[in-house]
């Protein structure tokens, strides 16, 4: 075998944590696919596996050589599917992350239909809040939420992200109706951690362009915690429409300060420069576009 041959069954043995088992997914016997490992750990002059009667673990020379070994593996199978599947159907894992509230409560419900259209296709969603870098996690595709930093990322727009500050009746009547972003200052503001400088309110009103720093008793990582914050009367918060929408139509939320103009940002899909977009992905980003940009209609009806 030539040297990506042997990479491709040391991957393979790797992911499976056994000979036997890669042996089967590779149509091969288990005594080739050992001889393969051998003839590579001796072409590389370093013992790559720890081999006992009941499991298989990576050297720390291995583990660095398996990251390595493991991209080139990916890169050369996802150049071979992009010439084989360039005008095929949708097939094959797609992996998907997006911020928690948003895949929960606007991408989840998205899947079905998605899936239904693509049947070749299966997803694994993953949802959390913190900065996932694509290519290091292997992600396919991801939401992302706000202004993009400069990166070799490519993205779709989706949708404005709309922002207003607002709090429950009960906070206001306690703590009364702020009339003016200065007014802000007096006020408990719940603060969303992730944001860059997460105290710093801007707006645009009728004197022009205004920054509020505010201060308040809660801060954390999850929009739906603040949301829920804010319906129990604790404070002020800065959030988005495709969040708080329902709530402001039906009254439990009342914006606050609707003179003034939270700036926009926008809802995108971004998946990894460099490479060929597959079918998978660009069946996913089309489908999503399509629902969210419809969606996104509902939100500013409140």
């Amino acid at each position: 075998m030539d040297n990506v041959s042997e990479m491709e069954v040391f991957v393979r043995v790797v992911q499976a944590k056994s000979f036997s088992e890669a042996a089967r997914s590779l149509g091969l016997s288990p005594s080739a696919v050992s001889k393969q490992i051998g003839r590579l750990e001796d072409r590389l002059g370093a013992r790559l596996l720890n081999r006992t009667t009941r499991q298989l673990s990576l050297t720390e020379i291995g583990a660095a050589f398996h990251e390595r070994a493991e991209r080139i593996v990916n890169d050369i199978a996802e150049a071979e599917r992009a010439v084989s599947h360039l005008h095929g159907a949708p097939r094959g894992q797609l992996k998907v992350n997006a911020p928690v509230a948003f895949g929960i409560d606007h991408l989840a419900p998205l899947l079905p239909g998605f899936m239904a259209e693509n049947p070749e296709v299966s997803v694994d969603l993953s949802v959390n809040d913190r900065f996932v870098d694509l290519v290091e996690e292997g992600i396919d595709v991801a939401l992302r939420i706000g202004e993009l930093a400069d990166s070799s990322l490519i993205a779709r727009r989706l949708a404005a992200n709309r922002r207003v500050v607002c709090a429950a009746p009960s906070y206001l009547e306690r703590r009364g109706t702020p009339a003016s972003t200065a007014d802000l200052k007096r006020h408990n503001c719940l603060v969303y951690t992730y944001r860059q400088q997460r105290r710093d309110w801007h707006f645009d009103g009728p004197g022009g362009h205004e920054l509020v720093t505010v201060n308040g008793d809660l801060e954390t990582n999850n929009a739906q915690v603040l949301r829920m914050a804010a319906l129990g009367g604790l404070g002020i918060v800065l959030l988005p429409l495709w969040l708080v929408g329902p709530d402001l139509t039906e009254g439990r939320l009342i914006e606050v300060l609707p003179q003034y103009h939270v700036p926009d940002s926008s809802i995108y899909a971004v998946w990894p420069a460099g490479r060929h977009l597959s079918p998978k992905v660009r069946a996913f980003v089309d489908h999503i576009a399509a629902e969210i940009g419809e969606l996104a209609k509902t939100w500013e009806r409140h």
